[in-house]
């Protein structure tokens, strides 16, 4: 399919302020923060009265954190580099080592961002990044607000915070964390990142929707026989055991990912694109999901656990078998459940999510399955796949739609076809983290992309009734599925129940 690559845009710098990062010494920081710095810096978009203040309990100094920007940039952004431009950001790098993911110590920040202001011309400006353990996010934001960090909107410069997920373990924990944020910062400054909807092909499904007359009016039950949510991981837990085996799949993934996909799927048509229009639709979706009973959550709620196996030839351990792993875990390494928004346009069609670890492809896409013709007029057609468009997440972007055709020759005889774009023909091959547009909105006060407090809690309302069901009843069966396999003979069973299969993604 051709697509005209899209021009340049316009550029539209953010406003001056300077980004401090709790945690800046860590992973997170080296493999997307500082990549998608440059990315907006070599783009136009990042403001050249900037700086970045790196805050981590290692031994570095200002210069090592500049040579860790430069590593950062050099392995994970696009070719040829701009060194000058690297440059500039390096000089506007700066490192203080303290303990401050605890909340300690914050007021010692007052004296350097001060002065970093008034080098680089920040106006006072700051967003303040915790890419750190969820533990510390409370600490954090109470520590910035004992020290006096945090400005009341309107009143001075302004200041944002971005916190990472998971929000909370369940819906109590959530709005404990709430309410700690809530005691220093108004909700318009909370920015709760979810990557997932900086991805280019999770944004593009609202324009799919809302700007093209062939998909709108048939998004709706009339049409859609179902739709299918995958996201599947080839990877383990990758030195994450400590942190994994106190989360697990449902809620690592599931209750937050990928419900916002299944919002971004149902929401109805927002009355504009501003950022509360487009919040307050997906908002109601949550709460057209009814929370399951215990005994619907034991017949459509899966979960499972990966054994030893192979990927990609190679033999892997069990998750009992990963380090900091209990070698008794129950944590759930799979989730599958079956959901309804129970709404005039959705009732009656299933959405079915499924998340796994250790799966055969690493693939996230969203799959829309419409019933079949009223009529099937030859019999062939009866042994055909429905009609699907499938919005592929990644690890390569792109939308295709799945109809029949008929094949060349003198013989009537029916063949699936595919039409597929992929967003590389609008983008080409340029290198993007996800994290450029969450900062970008960020820093020009857009929150359409972050979640709202009333999100988190009706997502939590849907998740913490299985999340309970399955503490109260621990699995006899773990691990149930072998590392390189779609994950246990349940979940087959619990789509197959419905007269329906899941739709496996292709190795591309």
């Amino acid at each position: 399919m051709s697509a005209q690559p899209c021009d340049d845009p316009a550029a539209n710098p953010a406003p001056a302020c300077a980004l401090v990062i709790f945690g800046g010494s860590g992973d997170l920081t080296q493999r997307k923060l500082l990549p998608s710095l440059y990315n907006l810096a070599r783009n136009g978009f990042l403001n050249e009265e900037f700086a970045i203040v790196a805050l981590g309990s290692k031994p570095l100094s200002d210069d090592d954190m500049r040579e860790r920007l430069a590593k950062a940039v050099h392995e994970f952004c696009s070719s040829p580099i701009d060194t000058s431009l690297l440059e500039r950001l390096q000089h506007a790098t700066y490192y203080r080592r303290g303990k401050f993911n605890e909340g300690r110590g914050l007021d010692e920040l007052r004296a350097p961002l001060d002065e970093i202001a008034a080098k680089h011309g920040t106006q006072g400006n700051v967003i303040f990044y915790l890419a750190t353990p969820p533990q510390a996010f409370g600490p954090i934001a109470t520590g910035l607000g004992k020290a006096g960090l945090v400005n009341a909107p309107g009143k001075g410069p302004w200041t944002r915070i971005i916190i990472e997920k998971p929000f909370g373990r369940d819906f109590d924990s959530a709005r404990e964390l709430d309410r700690q944020l809530l005691e220093v910062f108004d909700e318009q400054q909370i920015h709760r990142i979810d990557h997932y909807l900086g991805k280019e092909t999770v944004q593009n499904i609202l324009l799919l929707r809302f700007t093209n007359g062939l998909f709108e009016p048939i998004w709706n039950r009339r049409y859609v026989d179902h739709v299918q949510i995958l996201v599947a991981e080839t990877l383990g837990v990758e030195g994450r055991g400590a942190y994994y085996d106190t989360s697990g799949a449902l809620r690592d993934m599931l209750q937050n990912h990928m419900m916002q996909l299944l919002c971004l799927v149902a929401m109805e048509p927002p009355i504009s694109f501003s950022s509360e229009d487009v919040r307050d639709e997906k908002v109601k979706v949550l709460h057209a999901i009814k929370p399951m009973s215990p005994d619907e959550i034991r017949r459509f709620a899966v979960r499972g656990q990966y054994g030893p196996g192979t990927i990609d030839g190679q033999p892997v351990p069990g998750y009992r078998q990963e380090p900091d792993v209990k070698p008794d875990s129950a944590t759930d390494t799979f989730a599958a459940a079956r959901f309804e928004v129970e709404n005039w346009r959705w009732a009656g069609v299933p959405f079915y999510l499924r998340h796994g670890k250790r799966l055969p492809l690493r693939d996230t896409e969203i799959t829309i399955q419409f019933r079949r013709a009223p009529l099937l007029l030859l019999p062939a057609a009866q042994q055909q796949a429905p009609n699907r468009l499938t919005i592929h997440v990644q690890p390569d972007e792109r939308i295709s739609i799945h109809f029949h055709a008929k094949c060349p020759g003198p013989v009537v005889r029916v063949t699936p076809v595919e039409m597929s774009f992929a967003y590389s023909d609008l983008a080409g091959e340029s290198r993007s983290t996800g994290y450029e547009t969450l900062i970008y909105d960020c820093m020009i006060g857009d929150s359409m992309l972050f979640h709202r407090a009333d999100m988190i809690d009706a997502a939590w309302r849907v998740a913490t009734p299985i999340l309970d069901v399955w503490a109260a009843e621990p699995p006899t069966d773990f691990p149930n599925y072998a590392a390189g396999t779609w994950g246990p003979a349940s979940a087959e069973e619990l789509i197959t129940r419905d007269g329906r299969e899941w739709v496996q993604p292709r190795p591309r």
